[in-house]
């Protein structure tokens, strides 16, 4: 299976890897945007992902405080996944907290994740009571210090990002990733200097959001009616009429061409992410159901043509000045 570099790194992740945010068991305030999965689920969720060709996983100490850490770990364990087999992405917290806080709560990071280690660790915004130099200060002795192998920011801008890389860069660390909202439907990073920023330094995009919170995936394009969806969907702009009307040639597209892959439309749209600027963009799908994980791991085996990417790109930006 076909690996990225992760930023410049010695890591080498699969262009697609599993986004766990959905494994925070409805506990604290950010997971209880998905409901608690059985623990039976998620461990299916886990085996056919890797089955599957995935090699590696995202999470956050802020995704159930711990629960999806744990969950993941179980899963892994269940399934007598190597420690050395797989990668882990995890982030810290900075709300309300300075830089020693990256310090004092990595121990708690481990034991949550029950002896696999965190191969990359990673801010998860640029809010904490510290300077972004401090930060990344921080960071980097992780890396140092050998508890890690790469660490990374997210939700940075460009000029944060610039920040920590050089910060991290006089201890010899470079800054491996980027995390940030990423599809077609939201190109927002190719606009505003991150994406180049990123492909300036050698800095790895890890998308998340890559389907635009499920609108990608076309079944709300008559294939289910939007009045009957629960939680913040309904509330969207881009979920009301207009703005199905606004991307239907875009879930047209990628309809079209994903049925010459035997893809569909979502897994098209994901391709096109990780493909159309090389390797400096991997996704993060996630998937609260083993036929959503088999599906992202379908992604995989993709190979978009030139033409392809250029046909989506077309229809991608089209369906963007439509819904603003």
């Amino acid at each position: 299976m076909k690996t990225y570099t992760l930023g410049k790194t010695e890591v080498h992740i699969t262009p697609v890897g599993l986004g766990c945010w959905q494994f925070s068991q409805g506990k604290g305030m950010v997971g209880k945007f998905w409901p608690a999965l059985p623990a039976e689920v998620m461990s299916e969720i886990v085996r056919v992902s890797i089955d599957g060709g995935i090699n590696w996983f995202d999470t956050a100490e802020i995704y159930g405080r711990g629960a999806s850490e744990r969950a993941l770990a179980a899963a892994l364990k269940e399934l007598n996944v190597e420690t050395d087999s797989v990668v882990i992405a995890d982030k810290w917290w900075p709300a309300l907290r300075f830089a020693s806080s990256i310090a004092t709560t990595f121990p708690e990071r481990e034991r949550c994740l029950g002896g696999y280690p965190v191969d990359l660790h990673q801010i998860h915004q640029p809010f904490s009571l510290s300077s972004v130099k401090n930060q990344a200060k921080a960071m980097a002795e992780l890396v140092r210090a050998g508890k890690v192998r790469a660490v990374g920011v997210s939700n940075f801008s460009a000029k944060a990002m610039r920040t920590a890389h050089a910060t991290m860069a006089a201890s010899g660390v470079p800054l491996a990733s980027n995390q940030v909202r990423y599809s077609l439907l939201d190109r927002t990073i190719e606009r505003n200097g991150v994406l180049e920023t990123a492909k300036e330094l050698g800095i790895t995009i890890i998308a998340y959001s890559p389907l635009s919170q499920g609108l990608l995936t076309g079944k709300y394009h008559g294939e289910q009616d939007i009045r009957g969806t629960t939680g913040p969907r309904k509330w969207m702009r881009r979920f009301k009429p207009q703005g199905l009307a606004a991307t239907r040639k875009l879930i047209e597209t990628l309809r079209d061409i994903g049925a010459g892959h035997s893809a569909t439309a979502a897994q098209t749209a994901i391709a096109w992410t990780v493909q159309r600027h090389g390797e400096t963009v991997v996704a993060i799908p996630g998937a609260s159901s083993v036929s959503q994980a088999e599906a992202n791991a379908g992604t995989l085996a993709i190979v978009l043509t030139p033409s392809e990417i250029a046909r989506i790109d077309e229809a991608s930006r089209d369906a963007e000045t439509r819904l603003t």
